[in-house]
């Protein structure tokens, strides 16, 4: 694989007005030094002194534990791997460690484990081809519910375990495909969400105490999709999430006792969560709001939203997290042109405090460019909202080329925040479009469902429409447009270069899906609550599969005469290999240019910091050569 080092320069273009606007460009290396922040989850994102916070972090190349000094700001690694990224889950009440997550190699095989005790990590969830995922902390601490679905592949049971002896048992044997485990602090009670079709799904409630039987909490006609949040603190209430009474998910209240229902949270976007401080005081929520996270925090003894501190840079507030005695929270900001930085600050007054520093101090937030939310209007005169990202050195007088980009899902969405990829190639004067086609989420329900089983036709022309709507643009250059994207945006990238074979000059496929008969059949056994739903939005492939090899690339690679960059990874359960090997194979046959760039410890996603930056720079390689026509010579003499 092609490793290329490129020094600093200064590009001088000219703005709209006429006048020079001076940037620095920066190798994709500078890019993706930028540290990643998580936060561990509440109620013990705090260490038990309040002296320290629990984060993932990948400033070591791999995501990893970290502990990070609240006066300081000084870190602590926790984890050390250099191989498998490892995610903090939460400290231990007790100060006896903390949890943390991890898979192999990117397979999503995660198991639970136990550090900071003892020589080395305890794996709690032991054993092969299994998933485990942390569910909650019951029972003021003493225990905590780890799902797996090491009994049966395909479902997930619920297990206590013990937070000092760490002996466990079985709470809940799952044999009905629920999913979405959510506990109530006590234990008594379990909520989880079952899908029947995309747009249908059903809450039910378990009573551990009393039989632990499912019963069903939202009988209802017609097509209602319902999720759950969490339970109220005292948990006589459910918090779940409903689109029953309009476009878009509101929080609605199920009273456990009477039954009866309550609205809780309306607005006029989706409630993307609500969650509750560690006495129960404060309810946290946010709202997706045309592809940004507002979020309020409500003192529930006065029914008032609490002011949120000061000293903020302009971004999303996400990950709200409360010390135990409520009296601080950490969070973090993001934003076009910042990473996700972590935050302290006294609840409800004073200025925050930033304990992170995430962008590469060898890169100037100047020279980065701010998200704009667009809307542009696809064939049949649908309003299709985007993210445009102009390049500084982008004018009528000097156009630059530009990208379609296209996200994951299908039901993703492309949002405001930062990425290290995305300002990379708008750095390197490359105007990005990322369109959230129809069958996006974030913008009602009659929207997200207008693709199904219509994917790879109404969803792909969206994406054609966006090319005219670039060469509308006066800044940029409407001869040279490239589509990309990865996951189910990278089979809408194959797509594009298959059935409208005219419409882009260049396509960089990254993951995705060419063979949708394959890869319905072999989509992971984890998967299994999910694939009743997915097949009713994709169709099943039993029935369907005359039409899924209709909109799959693979069968019909000799449509694409258009350059092709593929870029894999070997773990990836969800797209095998094999789906892009094939490709790339039927495509040299057919003598179309095509590079293939393969990561041999990657999964459905690239967690190694050397890898991205790797990526990274294929992706500009390849869009120099193919919209630019710079050879490879030419771009290592920049």
């Amino acid at each position: 694989m092609r490793r290329a080092i490129w020094t600093v320069m200064t590009v001088v273009g000219l703005t709209g007005g006429g006048a020079a606007a001076q940037t620095t460009t920066y190798p994709a290396k500078a890019f993706f030094e930028t540290t990643s922040f998580g936060l561990a989850s509440d109620p013990y994102a705090f260490s038990p002194d309040g002296g320290t916070l629990l984060v993932s972090s990948d400033e070591n190349g791999v995501f990893n534990a970290y502990a990070v000094d609240l006066t300081t700001g000084g870190r602590e690694a926790l984890t050390e791997s250099a191989s498998d990224a490892s995610f903090a889950v939460s400290f231990m009440p007790n100060g006896g460690g903390f949890l943390y997550t991890a898979d192999q190699g990117g397979n999503e095989l995660n198991h639970l484990y136990l550090g900071g005790v003892g020589d080395a990590p305890r794996d709690l969830t032991p054993g092969d081809e299994l998933k485990a995922s942390f569910v909650g902390w019951i029972e003021d601490g003493a225990a905590f519910v780890v799902s797996t679905n090491e009994r049966d592949p395909q479902f997930f049971d619920a297990y206590r375990y013990d937070a000092e002896t760490f002996e466990r048992r079985m709470m809940f044997q799952n044999d009905e495909g629920f999913a979405s485990l959510v506990i109530s602090r006590d234990g008594n009670l379990l909520a989880a969400t079952k899908e029947r079709t995309s747009a249908d799904s059903d809450i039910y409630l378990v009573d551990l105490a009393d039989g632990g039987e499912p019963r069903l909490i939202t009988e209802h006609e017609g097509n209602v999709a319902h999720g759950v949040y969490d339970f109220t603190p005292d948990g006589e209430k459910l918090v779940y999430a409903t689109d029953e009474h309009g476009e878009f998910t509101q929080a609605w209240t199920y009273d456990v006792q009477s039954g009866e229902k309550a609205p809780l949270i309306e607005a006029d976007w989706d409630v993307a969560y609500v969650g509750f401080s560690p006495s129960g005081r404060y309810r946290v929520h946010g709202v997706n709001a045309d592809a940004s996270t507002e979020v309020t925090v409500t003192d529930l003894r006065t029914g008032e939203a609490v002011p949120f501190p000061t000293g903020l840079p302009e971004g999303d507030v996400g990950s709200v997290r409360f010390s135990r005695n409520e009296q601080q929270i950490a969070f973090t900001v993001d934003s076009s042109r910042s990473p996700s930085d972590v935050f302290i600050a006294e609840l409800g007054a004073g200025e925050a405090r930033r304990l992170t520093d995430a962008l590469n101090p060898a890169i100037n937030a100047a020279d980065l460019v701010e998200a704009e939310v667009v809307r542009y209007e696809s064939y049949d005169g649908l309003a299709i909202p985007a993210i445009q990202y102009k390049p500084k050195s982008a004018s009528a007088e000097n156009p630059v080329p530009a990208i379609v980009l296209v996200h994951g899902g299908p039901g993703g969405q492309s949002r405001t925040g930062y990425s290290a990829m995305i300002q990379h190639l708008v750095n390197h004067g490359y105007a990005v479009l990322a369109a959230n086609n129809r069958g996006s989420s974030g913008y009602g329900k009659t929207f997200y469902h207008m693709d199904d089983r219509k994917h790879g036709d109404v969803d792909l022309r969206d994406i054609v429409a966006a090319r005219g709507y670039l060469e509308g643009l006066p800044w940029v250059d409407g001869d040279k447009v490239a589509v990309m994207g990865g996951s189910y945006g990278g089979y809408m990238t194959m797509a594009a270069l298959t059935f409208h074979p005219e419409a882009f000059d260049a396509g960089v496929n990254i993951f995705g899906v060419t063979n949708w008969v394959r890869t319905l059949e072999s989509i992971p056994a984890w998967w299994g609550s999910f694939r009743e739903a997915l097949y009713d939005e994709m169709g099943d492939p039993a029935t369907d599969a005359e039409r899924h090899r209709a909109i799959s690339p693979l069968f019909h690679a000799e449509n694409v005469t258009k350059p092709v960059l593929i870029v894999q990874g070997s773990n990836d359960p969800r797209v095998l290999q094999v789906e892009s090997d094939e490709m790339v194979e039927a495509l040299r046959e057919n003598g179309v240019p095509v590079e293939y760039v393969l990561f041999d410890d990657e999964g459905h996603g690239f967690l190694k910091r050397d890898n991205r930056i790797e990526a990274s720079e294929a992706y500009l390689a390849f869009l120099d050569q193919y919209l630019k026509g710079k050879g490879e010579e030419s771009r290592e003499g920049d």
